[in-house]
């Protein structure tokens, strides 16, 4: 599925080891996956950048195949030590700048790193996602509804890791999802595992707890100023806000982007679309 990419496993000053999946030449891109997944999810995607770009795929910290640091407390799973655990990475990689491309929990990871380490982002991509701290001041009884994990996952202790444990696949294949079956493959190997389903929680916690509190200090305070694309489905849980992009300029201002027609996977969903939005950014980050 990724034959074309090389795996490389890379040790981080914070006690990670990311598993990075390099390959073509030219300007460096990361793309960051989403939850339950893992770099796999590019599948589609990421060959075809590889023609003229250096493109990484990495596995967050504690996901797929990468290890977060043992016994790692919840602060660590935040986006904040996530993106400079992703700046090290590609630090060690060669990569001084790059652009960060983002969906679902990676595009949490790759805003906050835009906002923390600007020197280091040539230009930023999040697929369906709003800012944290904007989702958790507009929950209402719909979101809590259809985004229930949320709150599960971020219940302390380790009941969520029991219960998900006891069949993960009951938990994370729900409903259809527009997965290939290689990528399902990827991602079932993953979350079988108790330390990624431990790493999910940890995430989800540090969501509703540091990325909130990190969000709320930079509110009006600092904003993303290298070129910014957003995109989101029509049918994902952004396609009900009634002005994404305004959202986003907010901490973006020069923010463009644009609903497509699928759902919330939209790197899975709409490829050849996500392909050409992708590309039209990475041309402005020169």
């Amino acid at each position: 599925m990724l034959d074309a990419f090389t795996p490389t496993d890379v040790t981080t000053p914070g006690g990670a080891r990311l598993r990075a999946r390099t390959a073509g030449s030219g300007p460096p891109v990361v793309l960051l996956h989403g939850y339950p997944q893992t770099s796999a999810m590019w599948h589609l995607v990421a060959p075809d950048l590889a023609r003229d770009h250096t493109v990484v795929l990495l596995d967050l910290p504690g996901y797929g195949d990468s290890l977060a640091p043992p016994a790692a407390p919840v602060e660590a799973f935040g986006k904040r030590a996530m993106a400079a655990e992703v700046v090290a990475a590609m630090a060690a990689l060669g990569f001084e700048r790059f652009a960060v491309v983002g969906h679902d929990r990676g595009a949490r990871c790759a805003y906050r790193l835009a906002l923390d380490h600007p020197d280091a982002v040539t230009a930023l991509g999040v697929l369906d996602i709003l800012p944290t701290a904007d989702v958790f001041a507009r929950v209402d009884a719909a979101f809590a509804r259809g985004a229930w994990h949320w709150f599960f996952l971020a219940q302390p202790g380790d009941l969520p890791e029991r219960l998900i444990g006891a069949d993960p696949d009951a938990f994370f294949l729900r409903g259809p999802a527009p997965f290939a079956p290689d990528a399902l493959a990827a991602y079932r190997a993953a979350w079988s595992r108790p330390e990624v389903i431990h790493a999910m929680c940890q995430d989800y916690r540090a969501g509703a707890t540091f990325d909130v509190a990190d969000d709320e200090a930079d509110r009006g305070r600092r904003t993303i100023g290298c070129p910014t694309l957003v995109l989101w489905g029509t049918s994902g849980p952004v396609g009900r806000e009634p002005d994404a992009l305004g959202t986003w300029r907010a901490w973006a201002p020069g923010a463009c982007g644009h609903a497509l027609e699928c759902g919330h996977y939209v790197a899975e969903e709409r490829p050849a679309e996500t392909i050409v939005a992708l590309r039209e950014l990475l041309a402005r980050s020169y």
